[in-house]
């Protein structure tokens, strides 16, 4: 069996349930606050998802509603909606997903590099990080947010750059997301990836059959589901298990 050198964490979704309950109220707040007459219900939202990053879904949202959204603005509203995101995960809005506190602590462990390549801004993981506890040290080498590349997902330069940050060759490393665009951009990558599928992703059931394996979540007090791959052992996501779908054939 081949041996696991690193796992690359998405962030939204995959870490933790941050979208509907999280940064959808924070937007929303965010707009009451600034007086933008904005509200992002829950369809409205799903659908601006497939936009990667929250700076261009405010502003192609403004271009949709044919509003001039001045950089200051812009500035001022991603300040006042990572303001009330750190809130709400202070209060206990936004949790792991089930099975994630598990895994990253027996890849830890084992010593296996994990980094997070995500679309969000610097800001909003480490708000994420220090609100979620579970360790005395993190577990995380380093990540790739928005902040370090030109391009977002579904573009590969996200995993490339977390790939050279790393050192390890595609082969011995794999990619934990739950997006269609997310998938497109570990494979572009040549990383193989795990799916944990968003209920919020539309254009999901047409790419997610590009994925190495795909589960409901990682497996916790309930055991996992798995939808494509080989069987899961005692119904959770191990390192034994990633290490098994590195065997696998790229598709």
């Amino acid at each position: 069996m081949s041996r696991l050198q690193a796992v690359f964490w998405d962030v939204d979704g995959t870490l933790a349930d941050t979208e509907m309950g999280g940064h959808r109220v924070a937007y929303n707040r965010a707009f009451a606050e600034l007086g933008v007459d904005w509200h992002w219900d829950q369809g409205l939202y799903a659908e601006l998802l497939t936009i990667p990053g929250g700076t261009a879904r405010m502003q192609r949202y403004a271009q949709r509603r044919s509003v001039l959204l001045t950089p200051d603005r812009l500035k001022r509203l991603r300040e006042a909606k990572q303001r009330h995101y750190l809130a709400l995960i202070r209060s206990g809005a936004v949790q792991w997903r089930p099975g994630v506190l598990r895994l990253l602590k027996e890849l830890q462990q084992a010593g296996v590099q994990q980094w997070i390549v995500t679309s969000s801004g610097l800001a909003s993981v480490q708000a994420l990080l220090d609100g979620l506890h579970g360790f005395s040290t993190g577990p995380f080498r380093g990540w790739v947010t928005a902040d370090d590349v030109r391009c977002s997902k579904p573009d590969p330069e996200p995993y490339q750059l977390g790939l050279r940050r790393s050192g390890v060759d595609p082969n011995a490393a794999i990619a934990l997301e739950d997006s269609a665009q997310g998938l497109r951009s570990a494979r572009a990558a040549g990383l193989r990836c795990l799916l944990t599928p968003s209920p919020w992703d539309p254009e999901l059931p047409a790419e997610g059959g590009a994925a190495t394996a795909v589960v409901d979540h990682f497996g916790a007090d309930t055991p996992c589901r798995v939808h494509v791959g080989p069987p899961c052992e005692g119904g959770q996501v191990t390192l034994k298990y990633l290490e098994m779908l590195l065997d696998l054939e790229q598709g």
